[in-house]
């Protein structure tokens, strides 16, 4: 079971134990304007539950940038999709200006947010509305038992700083452990200045 692995042995970059299921990969992936974006990007992609999702959705020729900090997983999603058409990008979420110039169109992120330190956290949400476009859209998950958990509470509110228009699906519960999503879109630029970290996975943690 490769993420079980991945999680043992590297738990604060890798924050889920199993991969997401279909049903909250469809949920992800389901109304932020994939049929129509021209660059797409994956925060931990992991084992690639949802790069498959946001392959299907996307039409020929749209660009599909998915960045892993994990070797191991980035290792495995680049001989999967050899030649396209995903371009696999083995660094930090945090560099994503730099190595994703924008605009994009849609970030979909599986992070493990509420595992992270806060200065890595808010780089990488800073640098996701430096490189989303005016329309684009966020979406992310998190596990439903820790919504209400100071981490998750602090992540919901950083999401309504960075972005004028912010809301959660319904709870999947067919994921291990049931899951639900943020969506985000209308992003506010800023800069914090917080220094450069990592983060991967599945799943948020």
């Amino acid at each position: 079971m490769p993420i079980l692995t991945e999680f043992l042995r590297h738990p604060l970059l890798t924050g889920a134990v199993a991969a997401s299921s279909p049903a909250l990969a469809r949920l992800m992936t389901d109304g932020i304007g994939l049929e129509q974006a021209r660059t797409v990007v994956e925060l931990g992609p992991g084992t690639g539950v949802f790069t498959e999702a946001i392959r299907r959705r996307v039409t020929p020729g749209t660009r599909i940038v998915a960045i892993e900090i994990n070797s191991h997983f980035a290792v495995r999603l680049a001989d999967l999709y050899r030649g396209g058409p995903v371009e696999v990008v083995h660094g930090s979420a945090a560099d994503l200006a730099r190595l994703v110039p924008g605009p994009v169109d849609a970030v979909v992120s599986g992070l493990p947010w509420t595992v992270m330190a806060e200065p890595v956290r808010l780089r990488i949400l800073d640098a996701v509305t430096a490189a989303l476009a005016p329309t684009g859209m966020f979406t992310t998950f998190a596990y439903a038992h820790a919504a209400w958990t100071p981490p998750g509470r602090r992540f919901g509110a950083e999401l309504k700083q960075r972005f004028g228009i912010t809301g959660t699906s319904r709870v999947v519960w067919r994921n291990l452990p049931p899951a639900f999503v943020h969506r985000a879109t209308a992003p506010r630029v800023a800069r914090h200045d917080q220094p450069a970290g990592l983060s991967s996975g599945d799943g948020p943690g």
